[in-house]
């Protein structure tokens, strides 16, 4: 492809995207594909010859589409959002054209210097703790970024070797109940198997891990010989949005030194208004944090933020320097190479799209974005409380309402199953102290509020008369 004709083609990409932006909110908002449907509609082997690129947003419109839930479109409300905006899709493009690979600062000196500068700025942005400040580094996602953490937090308890004698030293992580599975995944991929992993019991009321059980399994650890090694404290929790009380769990951790890393992969972006930084009440405590704005900061997938205090423990733990990679600017000790921040050697260039949505809305354009949910999800958490069909499970002190049917759990299944075959809204499900719960995640980019009114009206009208008669 010339660049005369990636011109060409380039225009008529960017103008499918935007026609597509301007159209999603009359589609389906959940795939009705059948398993396998989608397959079975494309050749069984690839073409033999080159095809032109309109053919092949030909088939995007016939096959693909269809094949797609909607993420992006103002009605989709079933899981924490994944941002995408005009700005970052630029963005992204640009990195894609300029095709670089920042794995060290040799590499490109722009990619690295940009991350630390625009991980600096998001850090001002949300007003994190000044210890993490030029200790920033974009991952894939959260899992990556829990996965890191650990990693760091064995190497500074273990000194760099977690066996002892040639034997596996016992190790322990803790979570709650409500803790992301990817706390879960990290353990077993770093090796310590399932048995290191310690759950802790939540406060029956606000869902939040319980600093004294954790402290008392700290300390039962501590007697058996097995080393506490990692706290995984979350604000804002999968299924309800949960705060963790970080700042009592890290009372705990540094009485023990047990690292604490802080997840705060949905909730932590809504801390560029001040209003809500609340939230990180504490956060001075951690070891490590990870935000993610493709959730919720109009940036699109991926692009985790993941900052550390102590930067060795996580460069010790990752760092492995081959000859090939050898250069005199990492042996002068002067930059920072990111691929020592990360379980992979290569990394795209995800800081351009990233800055470019920073420069685009500023940060009143990004209080305006988490502002405008917050306030719908408020709304919409008063219409459930005022009908007494329904009841709210779980505070929403963000942009998700868990709520459900007090009819019980049959009846709120039912009553998912009814809004999202219609094709009009798309809600998900968890389970809350044992009940089946509708969950509804305010947070698309284009979501207004006449939108949030359309899925209550069609939830009011799907869930049948109400106690007194009338629907």
């Amino acid at each position: 492809m010339t660049p005369d004709e990636f011109r060409r083609y380039g225009r008529l990409v960017v103008d499918r995207i935007a026609d597509y932006w301007e159209q999603v909110e009359a589609l389906p908002v959940r795939s009705r594909a059948a398993p396998g449907e989608v397959a079975a509609a494309l050749p069984a082997h690839p073409p033999e010859t080159g095809e032109p690129v309109e053919a092949v947003l030909a088939d995007l419109d016939r096959v693909i589409l269809p094949g797609l839930t909607h993420w992006q479109h103002p009605a989709f409300f079933a899981y924490f959002p994944a941002n995408a905006s005009g700005p970052a899709v630029l963005g992204d493009l640009l990195s894609s054209g300029l095709g670089v690979q920042g794995m060290l600062w040799a590499t490109s000196p722009a990619a690295t210097e940009l991350e630390t500068v625009v991980l600096d700025w998001l850090a001002e942005l949300l007003d994190l703790p000044g210890r993490f400040r030029s200790n920033g580094v974009i991952q894939d996602t959260a899992s990556s970024a829990t996965l890191c953490a650990l990693l760091a937090a064995l190497h500074r308890s273990s000194g760099g070797s977690v066996r002892r004698d040639g034997v596996l030293d016992r190790y322990a992580v803790y979570v709650s109940s409500e803790t992301h599975s990817a706390a879960g995944k990290a353990v077993r991929i770093a090796g310590l198997g399932d048995a290191a992993l310690r759950v802790v019991p939540v406060d029956p009321g606000t869902l939040a891990l319980r600093p004294d059980e954790l402290a008392a399994a700290v300390r039962a650890d501590l007697a058996a010989g097995v080393r506490p090694v990692l706290v995984v404290a979350t604000v804002g929790t999968t299924s309800t949005t949960a705060v963790d009380p970080v700042r009592a769990i890290g009372e705990v951790c540094r009485e023990h030194g047990v690292w604490l890393h802080v997840d705060a992969a949905y909730a932590g972006v809504a801390a560029v208004c001040p209003e809500l930084r609340w939230l990180h009440h504490g956060l001075e405590l951690a070891d490590s944090y990870a935000t993610n704005p493709h959730k919720w900061l109009l940036t699109n997938f991926d692009c985790d933020a993941f900052w550390v205090a102590d930067r060795e423990a996580l460069v010790g733990a990752l760092s492995v320097l081959p000859e090939f990679l050898r250069n005199t600017a990492t042996e002068s000790g002067a930059v920072v190479d990111y691929r020592d921040w990360q379980v992979p050697l290569g990394r795209r260039f995800r800081a351009l799209k990233l800055w470019a949505v920073l420069r685009w809305y500023g940060a009143e354009g990004l209080r305006a974005h988490i502002r405008s949910h917050v306030e719908l999800a408020a709304w919409l958490a008063g219409q459930v409380r005022a009908d007494p069909r329904f009841e709210v499970v779980a505070p929403h002190p963000l942009s998700l309402v868990c709520f459900r049917l007090r009819a019980g759990d049959e009846a709120s299944e039912a009553l998912l199953a009814a809004v999202n075959d219609s094709g009009e809204a798309y809600l998900s499900h968890t389970r809350v102290r044992g009940d089946y719960v509708l969950r509804l995640a305010v947070g698309a980019t284009a979501t207004e509020r006449r939108h949030v009114e359309a899925v209550w009206a069609l939830l009011s009208r799907l869930a049948g008369p109400s106690p007194g008669g009338s629907a």
